[in-house]
This record gives C-alpha cells, sequence and structure tokens, in this order.
C-alpha cells in the first residue's frame, strides 16, 4: 500500500487546489511485492477515467444519483461498456478480449439482454 503524505501549501490556501505531496510510505500488506513496483497510478488512472466518463463522480456537478441502486447500476454498465464494447487503442481490442473472456467486441444490444428490465422501469 502505498500512503501519501500531504501538508499544507506554502502560498497559503487555494479553493480548488489539491494539497501538497509532501512524501509517501510504503506499507506491505501481503506478500513480498517488489518495492519500486508499488504505485497508485493504475488505481489512480481507473478513478480518473470513471469519473471523466460518469458525470455523476465529479466535484460540483447535479448530475449525482439521489439512489444508492441507480449508483450501483451505472458503474455496473460503465464498467460493462469499458470492458466489453469498448475497443482501446492501445490493446487493438476490448479488454475481455485481451484478457480472453470473450471472442467479441459486445454490441450494447448484447449487454442489455444481460440485464435485469425492471432497472429500466421508473420506480419512485
Amino acid at each position: 500500500m502505498l500512503v501519501k503524505l500531504y501538508g499544507s501549501d506554502p502560498e497559503g490556501e487555494k479553493r480548488y487546489s489539491p494539497a501538497k505531496c509532501n512524501g509517501t510510505e510504503v506499507h506491505v500488506i501481503k506478500g513480498n511485492p517488489e518495492p519500486k513496483q508499488i504505485s497508485t497510478s493504475f488505481v489512480e488512472r481507473q478513478n480518473l477515467t470513471m469519473r471523466m466518463n460518469m458525470r455523476r463522480f465529479t466535484r460540483l456537478t447535479n448530475a449525482f444519483s439521489k439512489k444508492v441502486d441507480n449508483l450501483k447500476h451505472a458503474v455496473a454498465l460503465h464498467f460493462m461498456y469499458y470492458n466489453f464494447t469498448r475497443v482501446h487503442k492501445t490493446l487493438s481490442v476490448t479488454p475481455a478480449m485481451a484478457a480472453g473472456i470473450t471472442d467479441h467486441v459486445w454490441a450494447i444490444d448484447e449487454i442489455i439482454a444481460l440485464t435485469d428490465n425492471k432497472i429500466f422501469s421508473v420506480s419512485n
């Protein structure tokens, strides 16, 4: 686990500026990882991708989920599309195809066929 240590910005507080990273601590949770390979880059990139593709995760927006179930469904649909339908430039295929999980690019209709139709009905 990589823990980033944040401190105050010497220039003073700025409304939307992140805190200054003063250093890091590495804690091994399990196994014997190579210390130079411990990084948060993959998770941070995934978080950025999710924030950019689903506006409900950005700050200062009104596109939020009022119900937790709606948020769960939105996240599930995002990851299904991202991994099974979207062809990634660096892979030239979908991540699911690169991992050998599927042999074709899924159409949106295939994803919808997997869902429970009641999530698309209007409920109060």
